[in-house]
């Protein structure tokens, strides 16, 4: 992890090839598996419409407490399976900061580099925030790609 301030910066490397991570980022049925920030919550609603300009949408649900923690945003870049990166603004962010994603996928021998970033964030405690939720986000991805048959 690298932060700079207002930028979190995360590398991390998959047993799966590009496409198969790429997809796990833009299928909503693979990203209700993984996409939650807290270990035991789960995801509920994902939305894609995985074009430049559409919007991606999730909403992770903390179930001991019933909170909902959402947020979405535009994709800005599409290149599959090498790149991708969208908007984000948390719906509980009363300044409404929109922050954006970026992610760059580098496959060698079937595995797949994630060189992932997340700039526009407020401050170092809120990157320190996004990198406690991100680990536990890129440690459940790493489960489901695992456990996923080929093709999913």
């Amino acid at each position: 992890m690298i932060a700079d301030g207002k930028t979190l910066r995360i590398e991390r490397t998959f047993q799966a090839p590009a496409q198969k991570v790429f997809d796990a980022w833009t299928s909503e049925e693979v990203l209700r598996r993984w996409f939650y920030g807290q270990p035991g919550w789960e995801t509920p609603e994902a939305k894609v419409d995985l074009r430049v300009g559409g919007a991606v949408r999730i909403v992770m649900r903390n179930p001991d407490k019933g909170e909902d923690h959402g947020g979405g945003g535009h994709y800005t870049e599409i290149d599959r399976p090498a790149r991708l990166a969208f908007t984000w603004t948390w719906d509980r962010d009363d300044e409404g900061r929109e922050t954006l994603i970026e992610i760059d996928f580098e496959e060698a021998v079937g595995a797949t580099t994630v060189r992932f970033t997340h700039s526009g964030l407020r401050d170092e405690e809120s990157v320190r925030n996004h990198e406690e939720g991100w680990t536990v986000c890129f440690d459940n991805l790493e489960r489901t790609l695992r456990a996923a048959p080929p093709g999913q």
